[in-house]
C-alpha cells in the first residue's frame, strides 16, 4: 500500500474498530460528508463501514494510518456507464489531526494508488462550498475547480453549495 514519511494508506481491518468509533462519531466530520456516512456513528455503523471497505479488489477505501492507528479514511468511488473513466474521491480525517498536512499527504498517496491500480482518466471531488479546508487540500494536490453549483446539496436541513474539483491523468 502507498506510504509517506508520516502516514500510510492501508486496508481497513477489524482491529481498527475502536479508532473508527472514536474518531468517526464526530458531528464536524459528518457535516462534511454525504448522509451515507451515519451520525451518530455506532458499533453497527462501524460494522457496516468495515464490511463496505472490503467489498472491492483492489481496495477502493483505505485507512489513513499514523503510527499504526487509523485516523481517517480515503476512498475512490468509480462511476458507471458513460462515466466509467471517472471516479469520485472522498475522505475524512479525525479532528485531532486537522491542520497538520495529513489529508494533503493522503490525497497525494491515493492519486498515486489510483494511477497504478485503475484506468481512471479523471478523479473528482465535491466539497461543500463552506468546506474551505477541503478546497485547499484539493488545490494543493493538483485539482482544478471545474464548477460551482449554488444550493444543490441538502445537508442538515438546509441547501448548501457544491464545488467540483477534478484532476485528469
Amino acid at each position: 500500500m502507498p506510504k509517506s514519511t508520516s502516514i500510510t494508506l492501508r486496508p481497513w481491518q477489524q482491529s481498527d474498530t475502536p479508532s473508527l468509533m472514536k474518531y468517526a462519531n464526530n458531528k464536524k466530520i459528518f457535516n462534511n460528508l454525504t448522509d451515507r456516512f451515519p451520525h451518530p456513528f455506532t458499533q453497527e455503523s462501524a460494522d457496516w463501514f468495515l464490511n463496505w471497505t472490503r467489498s472491492h479488489e483492489p481496495r477502493q477505501i483505505l485507512a489513513i494510518d499514523l503510527n499504526g492507528e487509523a485516523i481517517g479514511s480515503i476512498g475512490l468511488h468509480p462511476q458507471e456507464d458513460v462515466f466509467r473513466f471517472n471516479c469520485e474521491l472522498g475522505y475524512w480525517l479525525a479532528e485531532p489531526f486537522w491542520g497538520k498536512g495529513y489529508t494533503t499527504q493522503a490525497v497525494r498517496l491515493m492519486l498515486d494508488y489510483a494511477r497504478k491500480n485503475f484506468e481512471f482518466k479523471r478523479i473528482f471531488a465535491r466539497p461543500y462550498g463552506y468546506n474551505v479546508a477541503s478546497q485547499k487540500v484539493l488545490e494543493k494536490t493538483g485539482f482544478v475547480l471545474e464548477a460551482k453549483f449554488n444550493k444543490t446539496v441538502f445537508k442538515n436541513g438546509q441547501f448548501e453549495d457544491e464545488w467540483i474539483y477534478a484532476v485528469r491523468f
